[in-house]
């Protein structure tokens, strides 16, 4: 009785052994993570709004995540490869849930969402004190209560999403190195492309559904349930709507808890992939090398750590494959971050439309990208040389038509006394901004106070009192203000709530980006696979975890963590009109000089990727002299080393440790 029970356990166990289910395990942990990531990313916009703070301080939330991957990074990389990685990995997914708890905490912990209006949610035909009225008794002026506004403005809760962002970036530290290295080490050579690509995949469909979260939560207001929505004079459209973002949060949590479960049941070490079935003498041979390797590497942790460091520092073609990353991860990390915000600005979409359009047009064309260049690789046989070229070629192509962005644009909202005159003019923007006139001077009204209304003239006001709007009819959302000196029209002289649309020609133009977005996708994330296996065999194999680590400690700490908060300050510059808080300071951006951000968020990213071409040359060049692991036969058990430079040698052999030594001479005999 108890022998079919050992051996139903040990089937069980089994099961876990193979190279193939942890590829599937990891893509779904690949998926998981960038699942909460891509989600995060796109609800910034309304965390700001929640919160009512400047860009640069969302910039701040957002490299809080590469703060907690390097602290990290290169101690798990490498002191990683010596333990349990499958655990390891387990337990990276499960504290990546655990911060994005956290990140919800606020909204449980805050009161009710207020934004910015002068119309009460109980307004109606007898209370008209946001309109404008001649015999006012006193001028609106905002709640000057000095400890009023300390308690806003340093309740600070956006410090939980912080830290929870930066629990995340702890918690995603092990899985893209161990994750990369486990399946490095067991599987073929011919194999890795191929399933880097898979996992790649992953990172594509996990912003996918990522994307489509935020379109949905970006939806919904974000204390639904506790307040009643018909009283609501915002839409998703306005600048001042905040989606329910942190139902989005709480379901990433969950996802990233139930991804862990599947590593812990997986073996520290696999048979290399093509000698499973061999006998069992064959299986279990290999099994006791790799335990005797494992041993052999405990021994020498701290002692090999420091040479590795500096072999990896004398290899010229890796540091300038890092020097690329960074200006290219410095480019696409201001781009991706930012993009719904500009989208929202310059084409007039709310963030649910255009969190929505970004994973129907960029991501399918960038997962199968992923998998063709992955399919390419193995199908062709490509060897390193051949993978650095193409991946340069089409990186390069894509960067040219990238410039095609600077054609498809709209003109800013036009708001009187911001954008243009009374009269419906363009007014200059290096002009001070006056939103009062003769037209509205009489009215008593808030210079500051942000709640638009649409003209039947196209022309839009900060609010009905400034329009000299004198009547409101209806409630909500559908209040339509009449008798408006300020608009001068055939018509009635009306208002609505809200911003003017932009109009059809900026739809179109919306089109065109989008279109051209998924052709540059797709080339570009077809050289990525060639690009990343650049970085895999140009290092040696026992070098290759911590090699990756070091990669991802570079990028985040010269790209990940400087690259948003410098980006948010320089975007907070094009702002026109800060939001207003209840004690009259400044909150959150409500209208943006497009023609400025444009420059800001195209020109930035376009010039720091076309610096990063001058090292990815250099590569290419230096390529030409080296004979590397690539082109070398994949058949072979044990990957080859690439072979250095005489200089480059002794840079290594002077600090190699005897226990690396050993190890190399046991491979020869081997």
């Amino acid at each position: 009785m108890g022998e079919p029970e050992k051996n139903i356990a040990t089937h069980g166990v089994r099961c876990f052994s193979k190279i193939k289910i942890f590829l599937m395990a990891l893509t779904w942990a690949y998926v998981s993570k960038s699942l909460s990531g891509v989600y995060m990313n796109s609800m910034l916009t309304q965390i700001e709004r929640q919160f009512d703070i400047p860009t640069f301080v969302v910039g701040i939330i957002n490299g809080s995540f590469e703060i907690g991957n390097l602290l990290l990074i290169i101690f798990v990389s490498y002191f990683g490869t010596k333990l349990h990685r499958p655990i390891m990995i387990g337990v990276g997914c499960a504290v990546m849930g655990l911060g994005c708890f956290i990140i919800s905490l606020p909204h449980f912990l805050m009161g009710r969402y207020q934004y910015e209006t002068t119309i009460l949610p109980a307004s109606n035909l007898s209370s008209d004190s946001f309109l404008c009225l001649e015999n006012r008794t006193q001028t609106l002026k905002p709640t000057q209560d000095p400890a009023e506004c300390v308690k806003e403005i340093k309740s600070l809760m956006w410090i939980y999403v912080m830290i929870g962002n930066m629990i995340r970036g702890i918690g995603e530290t092990p899985i893209m190195p161990l994750g990369v290295s486990y399946i490095e080490d067991f599987a073929k050579s011919e194999n890795s492309p191929l399933y880097i690509g898979i996992l790649q995949t992953g990172m594509v469909i996990g912003p996918l559904v990522g994307l489509l979260l935020g379109s949905f939560c970006a939806r919904i207001y974000v204390d639904i349930g506790s307040v009643n929505t018909d009283d609501l004079t915002i839409t998703p459209t306005d600048t001042r709507w905040v989606g329910a973002w942190w139902i989005g949060v709480l379901i990433c949590a969950g996802v990233n808890i139930l991804t862990s479960i599947p590593f812990f049941f997986f073996p520290k070490t696999l048979p290399k992939e093509g000698l499973e079935d061999n006998g069992d003498e064959t299986k279990n041979n290999k099994v006791e090398k790799y335990r005797e390797k494992s041993k052999e590497e405990t021994r020498g942790i701290i002692k090999d750590f420091l040479p590795f460091m500096k072999s990896l520092s004398c290899n010229l073609i890796y540091m300038l494959f890092v020097f690329v990353s960074v200006l290219q991860v410095n480019a696409f990390i201001n781009t991706f971050t930012f993009m719904p915000k500009y989208l929202e600005q310059q084409y007039g979409k709310s963030t649910a439309e255009i969190v929505f359009l970004i994973g129907l047009y960029d991501l399918p064309p960038i997962c199968l990208g992923y998998l063709l260049g992955g399919l390419i690789m193995k199908k062709f046989k490509i060897t390193v040389k051949k993978a650095a070229l193409i991946a340069f070629c089409l990186c390069f192509f894509e960067y040219l038509l990238f410039f095609c962005s600077f054609l498809m644009t709209c003109d800013n909202f036009p708001v009187a006394g911001l954008t243009t005159f009374y009269e419906g003019v363009q007014q200059p923007l290096d002009v001070e901004n006056d939103v009062l006139a003769d037209c509205n001077t009489r009215c008593s009204c808030l210079t500051k106070t942000w709640d638009p209304v649409c003209g039947d003239n196209g022309l839009a006001y900060m609010s009905a009192c400034l329009a000299g709007c004198e009547k409101s009819v209806g409630t909500g959302i559908n209040m339509v203000f009449h008798n408006c000196s300020c608009i001068r029209s055939s018509g009635n002289s009306s208002a609505v709530l809200g911003l003017c649309k932009k109009g059809r020609d900026c739809d179109n133009r919306l089109q065109y980006f989008l279109i051209m977005s998924v052709i540059g996708c797709f080339i570009f994330s077809l050289g990525t696979i060639p690009g990343y296996m650049v970085l895999l065999r140009c290092i040696k194999s026992e070098e290759k975890s911590l090699g990756i680590g070091l990669h991802t400690f570079y990028t985040r700490i010269f790209a990940g963590i400087p690259a948003p908060i410098y980006f948010g300050a320089l975007i907070d510059r094009t702002c026109l009109h800060w939001g207003t808080l209840t004690c009259g300071e400044p909150g959150a951006c409500r209208l943006y000089d497009i023609n400025s951000f444009r420059r800001i968020y195209l020109g930035v990213p376009a010039a720091l990727r076309g610096l990063s071409f001058a090292p990815a040359f250099f590569i290419l060049i230096l390529m030409r002299k080296l004979q590397l692991p690539g082109e070398i036969d994949s058949s072979e058990t044990e990957p080859a080393e690439m072979k250095l430079t005489e200089k480059e040698s002794e840079c290594v052999e002077v600090h190699r440790s005897p226990e690396v030594q050993n190890d190399r001479e046991l491979k020869t005999k081997l």
